[in-house]
C-alpha cells in the first residue's frame, strides 16, 4: 500500500503516532498540492483528503508554506541522494553517465509527481523555495563536479559548468520526455540522453589517457 493510498483509506480519527501522522499529512499534502499547485491548494483540502481535522493538521504544521517547505526539502534530498548513489554506483565514468541520467528519468517519472515541487513550482517567488530549488542543482551539480573535476584535472570553476550543464540536460529532458507521455521508451530516453553528455564529457583527458574509463 502506498502512502497516498494509505491517507485515501484510513478513516478519519484513527490515532497514529506522531511520525507516522507527519508522514500521513505530508503524502496527502503532497497529492494536493501536485495536482491544484501551490496557490489553488487549502488546507482545508489537505486535511479533507488525509482524513484528520485541520486542528490535527495546525498541530504538525503551522501553515500551507511550512507544509510544503517540508515536501521540498523531503524530495530535493531524495534527488540528491539519488544522484549520489548513482555516482557511487560505478567507476566507470561512461556507466556513471548513464546511472545519473537514469537517476534523473525515475525521479520525474515517479508516479507521485513530486518532482512538479521541485522543478515546476508555481511559488519560486517565494524566497525559502527559490533557495531550496537553487540548492538542489547546486547540491547535484556539486556531486557531478567533483568526479569530472577529479577525473580531468580540469579548474573547479570549470567542471563545475559542466556539471550544470549535465543535470539540468537530463532534467530538462526527462521532463519533456514525460509531457510527450513516453512515446519514446524510458530506458531508449536514457540511453539517447546519457550518450548525448557522455560524448561530450569524454573528449576531456582522463586520467591514465583513457577517455572511456
Amino acid at each position: 500500500m502506498t502512502a497516498i493510498q494509505d491517507t485515501a483509506e484510513r478513516p478519519r480519527g484513527t490515532r497514529l503516532p506522531r511520525s507516522a501522522r507527519r508522514n500521513q499529512l505530508l503524502g496527502a499534502a503532497q497529492e494536493v498540492f501536485v495536482a491544484q499547485g501551490y496557490h489553488a491548494a487549502a488546507m482545508d483540502d489537505i486535511a479533507e483528503r488525509a482524513g484528520v481535522s485541520k486542528p490535527v493538521l495546525y498541530q504538525h504544521f503551522p501553515g500551507k508554506l511550512e507544509l510544503y517547505l517540508a515536501l521540498l526539502d523531503k524530495h530535493c534530498d531524495a534527488l540528491v541522494d539519488a544522484i549520489r548513489d548513482a555516482l557511487e554506483s560505478t567507476t566507470v565514468n561512461k556507466n556513471r553517465v548513464l546511472a545519473t541520467t537514469e537517476a534523473y528519468f525515475a525521479y520525474v517519472a515517479s508516479e507521485s509527481g513530486a518532482f512538479r515541487l521541485v522543478f515546476e513550482s508555481d511559488l519560486t517567488n517565494e524566497e525559502a523555495v527559490r533557495e531550496r530549488v537553487e540548492r538542489v542543482t547546486r547540491d547535484t551539480a556539486t556531486l557531478v563536479s567533483k568526479v569530472i573535476a577529479e577525473d580531468t584535472d580540469l579548474p573547479e570553476e570549470e567542471a563545475m559548468l559542466l556539471a550544470v550543464g549535465v543535470c539540468g540536460l537530463c532534467q530538462i529532458t526527462a521532463r519533456f520526455w514525460l509531457a510527450q507521455d513516453g512515446t519514446i521508451p524510458q530506458d531508449e530516453a536514457v540511453r539517447l540522453v546519457s550518450s548525448l553528455s557522455w560524448r561530450g564529457l569524454k573528449g576531456f583527458p582522463m586520467h591514465g589517457g583513457d577517455s572511456a574509463h
